[in-house]
């Protein structure tokens, strides 16, 4: 047996509606079939996979900052472009160069408090 990549993410919320226009509006992600599971929820898919989960839950939910769980990371084809994006909608960020590689990087936090991490890959 091995891993051969991460299939998805699952974030729970209590704010389903603004947590699904963050990554749909914002992000660029796209609403596409789900399950009829017995709780709202949304899945969102990028090249026709099924890669963010968003379930609603009653319950509080923390920050990532404060959990083991730190982050996730998306690749993205265009930084520049999806700065502009984060900027439209006062969304803050810090942008920097990873050491010794091509790799630009954004961080940014969803509506719930997770951090978000975006990659661009020149070439």
């Amino acid at each position: 047996m091995t891993i051969r990549g991460v299939d998805h993410i699952n974030i729970a919320t209590e704010a389903l509606e603004q947590t699904r226009s963050f990554y749909v509006d914002i992000l660029g992600l796209e609403e596409g079939w789900r399950p009829e599971f017995s709780f709202p929820g949304y899945w969102l898919y990028a090249d026709g996979r099924p890669i963010v989960h968003l379930q609603e839950t009653p319950k509080p939910v923390g920050s990532s900052i404060d959990s083991a769980l730190n982050h996730f990371a998306f690749n993205v084809t265009d930084l520049d472009q999806m700065l502009v994006t984060l900027d439209q909608h006062g969304i803050a960020y810090r942008a920097l160069a990873v050491p010794g590689t091509d790799i630009g990087q954004a961080f940014l936090m969803d509506p719930n408090g997770v951090r978000v991490e975006l990659n661009f890959r020149p070439g």
